[in-house]
């Protein structure tokens, strides 16, 4: 069944340039890069989604299949605009299922309690079925041992989503049961590295102890979970304790090694971190699995890269794999939001980046693998909410409300869009990140730039909504080692077909270098690139930081804030949250920090004073006169 969907959904498409997104299934013309044509080698798969969909098949299973064989990475979100739209008011059985759900849904509390607890029973249902499907793979050292099953390197022996060690298990197979969720998709997933964090009491660390049972049946498994300090490290130890000798009767706790040995001869190592050159004492081991419990406690990447090179085996059934459980804050917030956050969305799979260039991580020329990933990542978010017996007795839920708002976001709502010593806490990617839209023509237009050439230029494209003067910064451009020239070669076919009003450049661009040639503001200019200076005044830098808090300001009226971004601006988002304000106290941003180009460029934008269209501009535009003239070759308006 390949026809329900293509006649009617995949028709072509024009885009407004050449750098536009491109839809999901869709490819540039070879003939016209504006013109947009189905991708049928993507196409193919996607009908077949469709089917799936309509079967009942559920949106995350139908996203993960999808990215799997087409190799290209679809959210559950972004597989359910696709069908949503595809099938349209066509589809009867959309209609049937909505009407279906008016009519039995729950009215009272009771009914709705009782709806709830009929989806956990029907998950843990779901998962026992696959469990019991896949015990008869793995192999049984001896009739005491319970069996675990792995599909697909995930770990589930039942569940009941009970975390209560002191209890006595439902089910004598049972020694623990991922709760349906965040924790059995960090259980499930299959990124080389991966990312469980969020807010405190989601069940991360469970988790992590869980996370390398699959594999304690393989003698030639040796693993190694690390916290910062010997004391955090304690709690750990004693919660496997509690796990490991019940799953694995026979398992051993060697005190002086710090490790566990388990009756196949496989090991796992459970140790602190706590200074970079504590790394040395892993030189020359291989491990197949290395887990860093509160990532953010280290604060640089060092010893994440470095035990990266840890990780080898020989054994073909025992896959590598780096692991990390964190909340949001800490020394280290700033790196793993640029390693893990950053990149893409949360639950989605991404090619491995580098965290200072944003750049691919890919194999190098000559290799068989030229030009592909190098591995993959992913971050699985988690919340209060996820962990139902802790959310349940509300207790620890009040006191991380007590806490103050910073902190309060960081562990309540695991929101990583806020540091400690952040210079703009009003950023939320809830409120201020948009999806893409087409923005009106006759809405205003214009950009601002940082220049930087041995570091980074930073470009944005600002539009505003004539409604509440709402600023869109709908496009950025972020790229080093440009001449002036360079750089407006590469902003002019971006906006080519729009009407840019105006643009603010950082008026130190106006300056001679050494008195021979012309400045980089007239290079630019002379492309016919036009800018206006930025403002120099004494106090701009202060004022501009005053201003963008005021746009920031979430409008309890209108529900906007004065500014919101394209999800597309992906460096501004990955900054304005870090940030940090002056640690001596002052008004102005901490003036060491280096990556403040697209904060720069774009408090230019703010205080340029920008201001919707007015019925006066249309009076203006009939006059025959232009509506700027080019003073000169240093302003260009």
């Amino acid at each position: 069944m390949m026809s329900k969907t293509k006649n009617k959904y995949w028709d072509t498409k024009k885009r407004p340039n050449e750098t536009a997104k491109i839809p999901y299934g869709y490819r540039a013309s070879k003939d016209d890069l504006l013109v947009l044509v189905a991708n049928d080698e993507i196409v193919v798969h996607v009908e077949q989604a469709m089917d799936y969909l309509d079967n009942g098949q559920s949106y995350r299973e139908v996203a993960n299949w999808l990215s799997e064989a087409t190799g290209e990475t679809i959210s559950h979100q972004g597989i359910a605009n696709i069908w949503k739209r595809a099938r349209g008011d066509t589809s009867s059985r959309t209609k049937q299922l909505n009407a279906q759900k008016r009519k039995s849904a729950p009215k009272t509390k009771e009914q709705r309690e009782l709806a709830s607890l009929k989806k956990k029973e029907a998950a843990a249902k779901r998962s026992l079925t696959v469990t019991k499907k896949k015990l008869g793979q793995l192999k049984e050292h001896d009739q005491n041992q319970n069996k675990i099953s792995t599909p697909k390197h995930t770990y589930t022996e039942g569940v009941s989503g009970n975390l209560d060690f002191d209890a006595p298990p439902a089910d004598k197979d049972i020694i623990f049961a991922p709760n349906p969720g965040p924790q059995t998709e960090f259980l499930s997933a299959s990124e080389r590295e991966v990312l469980y964090g969020g807010a405190a009491g989601g069940g991360k660390s469970f988790g992590l102890l869980a996370d390398p049972m699959r594999y304690f049946a393989n003698g030639n498994f040796v693993g190694l979970i690390l916290r910062r300090t010997n004391d955090e490290l304690r709690e750990l130890i004693w919660k496997s304790q509690e796990l490991y000798p019940k799953a694995y009767p026979g398992a051993k706790w060697q005190e002086k090694k710090s490790q566990w040995v388990f009756p196949s001869g496989a090991k796992l190592w459970m140790t602190y971190l706590e200074r970079e050159e504590d790394v040395l004492r892993y030189q020359g081991q291989a491990f197949s699995y290395i887990a860093f419990d509160e990532l953010t406690q280290h604060a640089t990447p060092f010893a994440w890269n470095y035990m990266r090179s840890r990780l080898r085996t020989t054994d073909p059934e025992l896959p590598i794999f780096l692991r990390a459980t964190s909340n949001p804050g800490g020394p280290g917030h700033s790196w793993v939001k640029r390693m893990f956050i950053d990149p893409s969305p949360a639950n989605a799979a991404f090619p491995a980046t580098d965290i200072d260039t944003g750049n691919v991580l890919q194999y190098p020329e000559g290799h068989a693998k030229q030009g592909k990933p190098l591995f993959y990542r992913k971050f699985i978010p988690a919340t209060l909410r996820d962990n139902p017996y802790l959310y349940k007795e509300g207790d620890y839920e009040a006191n991380l409300l007590s806490l103050p708002e910073m902190q309060r976001r960081q562990l309540l709502e695991g929101d990583w869009s806020v540091a400690d010593g952040a210079a703009f806490p009003e950023f939320r990617q809830s409120h201020h990140v948009v999806e893409p839209f087409e923005i009106p023509h006759d809405w205003r237009r214009f950009r601002s730039c940082d220049y930087g050439y041995s570091s980074y230029s930073a470009v944005h494209w600002f539009a505003i909504d004539p409604s509440y003067e709402t600023l869109i910064v709908y496009r950025e451009l972020y790229v080093s080692k440009h001449t002036g020239r360079d750089l407006a070669k590469a902003i002019l076919p971006l906006e080519r077909g729009e009407d840019i009003q105006y643009g603010i450049l950082d008026s130190s661009c106006w300056h001679q270098r050494g008195q021979i040639g012309p400045s980089i503001a007239e290079e630019m200019i002379s492309e016919g690139c036009r800018w206006r200076p930025s403002d120099r005044s004494a106090g701009a830098r202060v004022a501009g930081r005053n201003r963008f808090h005021e746009v920031l300001k979430y409008d309890e009226e209108t529900k906007m804030p004065g500014i919101v971004f394209f999800d597309t601006c992906r460096q501004i988002i990955a900054d304005l949250p870090v940030i940090p304000s002056d640690p001596k106290g002052g008004d102005d941003i901490d003036v060491r920090y280096r990556s403040d180009h697209t904060y720069d460029s774009v408090r230019y934008g703010i205080m340029s004073r920008p201001r919707a269209k007015s019925p006066f501009d249309d009076w203006a535009s009939n006059k025959t006169e232009p509506s700027w003239k080019p003073a000169s070759m240093s302003f260009g308006y």
